[in-house]
């Protein structure tokens, strides 16, 4: 069962506001316990989503594991737009590893990410060295302090990958790449400041 202060946290990050959500919970608690119910939630987010089917049909079951809980039938499914939203949403497969089974397809997965931490960590040990070199001269050639070249221009050297990881993900343009793309970005300002 869910009090008042649950469902207000719920119905808010469902994006309702105010005295919409008393009006909401008084509707939903049909027995007038001052708790919402299971059944009466479902009802509730089955209205509160639009959905044009009739109220869900509530049966019992009989099976001894299930514990006599009221199982919702499903509605027909007539509306597939929430299928292709969930499928946009999903990380794209390789297109050179779609055809392969999804063990063979992690192993590959994997061996790629090995291949690339390995080359990505031997030019970190190819260029680190002349990099330094060449921010220190920068500083001496224009008179600019050392303090300023390590704590403001070289930070924006050694999170370039970040940035740019950043940006691709931010391309796909989906709610899990922006996460990623905003988690990398806040992850690099930590550990520079």
């Amino acid at each position: 069962s869910i009090d008042q202060i649950e469902f207000q946290f719920i119905m808010h990050d469902l994006g309702e506001k105010g005295q919409n959500i008393k009006s909401l919970f008084a509707d939903a608690d049909s027995d007038n316990s001052g708790v919402i119910e299971f059944r009466e939630f479902v009802e509730l987010i089955w209205k509160h989503m639009g959905k044009k089917a009739a109220r869900p049909s509530w049966g019992r079951t009989s099976s001894k594991e299930a514990g006599d809980v009221p199982a919702m039938q499903p509605p027909p499914d007539d509306d597939d737009d929430d299928l292709e939203a969930d499928e946009s949403d999903e990380d794209e497969m390789p297109e050179d590893l779609v055809d392969l089974s999804p063990a063979e397809q992690q192993r590959r997965i994997k061996m790629r990410a090995l291949w690339l931490m390995g080359s990505g960590t031997i030019l970190v040990l190819l260029f680190s060295d002349p990099a330094v070199d060449v921010l220190g001269q920068w500083g001496k050639n224009l008179g600019i302090s050392p303090f300023y070249v390590s704590f403001v221009l070289a930070p924006f050297a050694s999170n370039a990958s970040e940035l740019v990881a950043a940006y691709s993900y931010a391309l796909k343009k989906t709610s899990s790449t922006m996460t990623i793309a905003l988690s990398t970005l806040e992850g690099a300002a930590c550990m520079n400041n």
